[in-house]
């Protein structure tokens, strides 16, 4: 059985820790390799790499470091096609869809290529009589991520660059059901010259996950997932004296109005809610109808989703790939058959679908929910699978209502042709990421990525100047030099006294 090793100071190994962890292909239902899960030694092992190699690092100009970053943009765009492969192996999305991910990747790396750039500091001359004063940006120190199963490669690139590009040392805590990706990245790091400790990769469960939270080396803890586990990061990784950035869950709503332009929000919602097997924590889980376009958004929708092609994600043909595992696609019927007990109308029925010579694979067609009501738990939780739920609200101030009372504020779109509602949604709207006829609006890796509520925990959104913040301490310097000797030259024999 193919081992998955960790990636400590420079090297490849399976560590000291014994336990193991089945890698599935979720197209097929096997196990195609085992993960190392580490222990408190391997953790050890790769902070002791980077304390040592932390003030050589830290004092590297940020010109040199950007342009190792530079390498490794060039790297990782030679290499997408093997990213995306494993990606697509590992976590079962389509290749398509997985070379869009290394490219939103990418995007983060040539941001945190102007490193000389976002670290300059403001300076201000003869803020009192012959005194200057001026600030600086310098690292934490030793920093992690932890970093979730759906996006294997663009997470960890939303943290790592960052953190690398400001000074610290980085330490990737991936996903141990789809592992691999972040050991082909730190690879591609070392063959751009970064040196060895300053990204490293150890992987593990959550024995892991609370081992790097309390370590006192550790300054600050990057996090993605779900809700319940960001709470946990944060609260124990500030307990014990981290910065913590924590991204939690989402329930992500569209609001549809009657004057949109309905086959373009059809095509939109379509990909928004069913791409990726809903496994995004901007999918848009919620579309809310407003007055007579209900009806007319339904039935098209449940046109798109019986007419979906799915299969495995090799298959670049295919509009949607399997679920990350069997558990999860449990998880997933078991949300749709509570929906049906609680009176929601399901239009389209994906819990039995079932392809053709994968019949042991983790798959499931697209759900789709009408009268979907705030009491239903298909509403309440995240079903992070194929399902859309269709609210009907009679009108715009209804539907924004329904929006800002929900406890999670990660993303929302609404489809309008009219700008006065357009703006006047923006403006009130409670949700850090906002589409206006865009059903995933993710910023720009200039920008910075997070939510709102119970969606984000922490002082600080991700990438962008947003993530130059979390990875860097301000330092403020006030300056004032005594008087010098000014008198010009002098001729005379120098004495003492």
């Amino acid at each position: 059985m193919k081992i998955i090793p960790h990636f400590i100071n420079g090297q490849k190994t399976e560590g000291a820790g014994q336990r193991r962890s089945d890698v599935f292909n979720p197209a097929t239902g096997t196990v195609q390799a085992q993960v190392a899960l580490g222990d408190t030694a391997d953790l050890e092992a790769a902070i002791s790499a980077a304390r040592a190699v932390f003030p050589k690092w830290a004092d590297t100009p940020a010109l040199t470091r950007s342009r190792i970053l530079f390498r490794v943009r060039d790297l990782v765009e030679k290499h997408a096609d093997e990213l995306a492969a494993v990606i697509s192996a590992e976590h079962g999305k389509t290749i398509p869809d997985a070379k869009g991910e290394v490219t939103r990747g990418m995007e983060v790396i040539e941001f945190a290529t102007a490193a000389p750039e976002i670290l300059k500091g403001e300076y201000t001359e003869q803020v009192s009589r012959g005194i200057d004063a001026w600030t600086m940006r310098q690292p934490l120190g030793i920093a992690a991520g932890i970093t979730p199963f759906n996006f294997p490669v663009m997470v960890p690139l939303w943290m790592a660059p960052m953190a690398i590009a400001t000074g610290n040392c980085f330490i990737i805590k991936p996903s141990e059901r789809d592992p691999s990706a972040s050991v082909m990245l730190a690879e591609i790091f070392k063959e751009a010259g970064l040196p060895d400790g300053v990204l490293q990769v150890v992987h593990g469960d959550k024995d892991m996950v609370n081992a790097i939270l309390e370590h006192p080396e550790i300054k600050a803890v990057s996090f993605v997932g779900s809700t319940p586990i960001a709470k946990h990061v944060y609260a124990t990784g500030t307990a014990h004296g981290k910065r913590v950035q924590a991204l939690g869950g989402a329930k992500n709503h569209a609001i549809v109005m009657p004057d949109c332009d309905l086959d373009k929000a059809v095509d939109a919602l379509t990909g928004a809610a069913w791409g990726s097997a809903g496994e995004r924590c901007m999918a848009i889980s919620v579309a809310v109808a407003v007055g007579p376009v209900a009806d007319a958004l339904v039935n098209k929708l449940a046109e798109r989703a019986r007419t979906l092609k799915i299969g495995p994600g090799e298959d670049g043909s295919n509009d949607m790939g399997p679920l990350i595992t069997a558990q999860h696609r449990e998880r997933v019927c078991r949300l749709v058959d509570s929906g049906v007990e609680q009176g929601a109308t399901l239009v389209v029925d994906g819990r039995e679908h079932v392809i053709s010579g994968h019949e042991e694979g983790f798959f499931t067609g697209a759900s789709l929910f009408d009268n979907v009501t705030c009491e239903m738990k298909i509403y309440q939780e995240e079903i992070f699978g194929p399902v859309l739920c269709v609210m009907r609200a009679p009108d715009f101030e209804t539907a924004l209502k329904l929006v800002n009372e929900s406890p999670f504020g990660n993303g929302t779109a609404i489809f309008t042709r009219d700008g006065d509602t357009a703006r006047n949604f923006t403006h009130r709207v409670q949700a850090g990421m906002v589409g206006v006829n865009v059903p995933i609006p993710v910023p720009m890796a200039f920008h910075s990525f997070g939510g709102w509520k119970d969606s984000l925990f922490g002082d600080h959104h991700m990438h962008g100047p947003e993530g130059v913040r979390f990875f860097t301490r301000l330092k403020a310097v006030t300056s004032r030099w005594p008087e010098g000797i000014r008198g010009g030259a002098e001729f005379s024999m120098p004495t003492l006294g």
